[in-house]
């Protein structure tokens, strides 16, 4: 073999050689390549997976209702809350009708669909037709249903977001405002109109010379002047009561015998009067309460004073008494009088509110505050009160607070403000 001849195969070896790694390193290339196209594909995949977990996990955490809508009416999305509104029935790919069964809900989501603005509408529904069917104890009920269209892709179907929050509680709250003021202004319209028509007699009849008619005329003012005077402190107080101030009530131990004891000797000119009798069935003499003394005497006080002013004939026995039962301390006012119907039980607690309605000018029985102070008062120590009568037979007021007084972090009051006239 000649020399060129040798020299041409080596030559052909060498370039066969560099083609091979040349190729090698592009397959190489290409893999690395493709091994990163994948990685990336992978991380933007776990990305968007991830995104998709935490705004779940968002939207779960929400205590309102949130559904997500296709451009068919069909539900795509529901979180927790709303699973839990509809007692965790399938909504997914279920249209809104098949979804809600009254019809208003459904059709306020439909407004927003074919809407090209958020709709935000309140609705009310009867207790029977309410989302949350039989778990629903609170009569009338309140939504708010607010609707929007979501930006999306350019090209892309639009998807709506509704959301349905409970706002019953709201509305209830709102109405027992207006009640409210409507029932005060009452209040204190009837004994002004009386003292006005009284002084209208006075003054324009000429009878100011009629010593005897002029004194008991003025007697009837003063009383209906009293009653707006303890109106106005009943509404202040109750006012106060309600308003969640960052004030602390005083508490500290005291006997609710020394208790008892004042505020027997504040009504004993009364309990005469009707000769009455308060019997004080004490487990122990010496228990102490835990509390504002203040408050619990305006309670207690407001009780013995209701039992008396209700029931006027002569012979009433009241009791009082206090046990200790667990971890909890139970008091109870009780009296053996005409009692409480038992259809009105359930409204004794609600403000200005009155079991006997006919009330003449000279029977002035109280301002309809006094068991609505008594509620909030015995709530503010995180106790709670009961009202159980029989007509004719016992009526009872138990009240049962812990033994060891109200935490710190829950009392709400001021015990700065009179309750009561001295």
């Amino acid at each position: 073999m000649t020399p060129l001849e040798i020299f041409a195969i080596l030559l052909a070896a060498g370039l066969a050689i560099a083609l091979w790694f040349s190729t090698r390193q592009r397959n190489l290339d290409a893999s690395r390549h493709q091994l990163e196209m994948a990685n990336a594909a992978f991380a933007l995949e776990e990305q968007s997976k991830l995104a998709v977990k935490e705004r779940k996990r968002l939207l779960n955490a929400l205590t309102d209702a949130f559904l997500l809508i296709d451009e068919t009416g069909q539900i795509i999305f529901a979180n927790k809350a709303a699973n839990r509104l509809f007692h965790s029935r399938s909504l997914i790919n279920r249209s809104l009708r098949e979804a809600f069964t009254d019809p208003r809900l459904a059709q306020a989501m439909t407004e927003g669909l074919l809407a090209s603005k958020p709709i935000r509408t309140r609705i009310t529904l009867p207790q029977q037709a309410s989302p949350l069917g039989d778990d629903e104890r609170r009569g009338m009920n309140s939504w708010l249903v607010d609707v929007a269209i979501l930006p999306g892709d350019e090209g892309a179907a639009p998807k709506t977001r509704a959301i349905i929050r409970d706002i019953t509680a709201e509305q209830q709250t709102d109405q027992i405002r207006k009640d409210f003021v409507a029932n005060a202004s009452h209040e204190l319209r009837t004994p002004m109109a009386i003292i006005h028509g009284y002084l209208e007699n006075l003054l324009e009849d000429d009878m100011l010379e009629d010593t005897e008619m002029s004194r008991r005329f003025l007697a009837i003012m003063r009383k209906h002047s009293e009653r707006i005077t303890r109106i106005i402190e009943d509404m202040l107080v109750i006012s106060r009561l309600e308003s969640g101030e960052e004030s602390s009530l005083n508490i500290e131990p005291f006997k609710l015998q020394d208790c008892l004891n004042d505020i027997l000797e504040r009504l004993e000119s009364l309990i005469h009067s009707q000769k009455a009798s308060v019997e004080l069935k004490l487990s122990d003499e010496k228990v102490q309460i835990h509390g504002d003394r203040f408050y619990w005497t305006q309670a207690l006080f407001n009780l013995i004073e209701n039992a008396l002013k209700q029931n006027s004939r002569p012979g009433l026995k009241i009791e009082i008494g206090c046990l200790v039962k667990d971890d909890e301390l139970q008091v109870w006012v009780s009296d053996d009088g005409i009692g409480i119907p038992s259809a009105a039980l359930p409204h004794v607690f609600r403000r200005f509110y009155r079991v006997d309605k006919q009330h003449s000018q000279n029977e002035i029985k109280g301002t309809g505050l006094g068991l609505s102070i008594v509620k909030r008062a015995i709530e503010a120590h995180q106790g709670r009160i009961v009202a159980s009568s029989t007509p004719g037979s016992e009526t009872k007021f138990l009240m049962t607070v812990p033994l060891a007084g109200p935490k710190p972090d829950s009392v709400e009051l001021d015990s700065q403000i009179p309750l009561f006239k001295e």
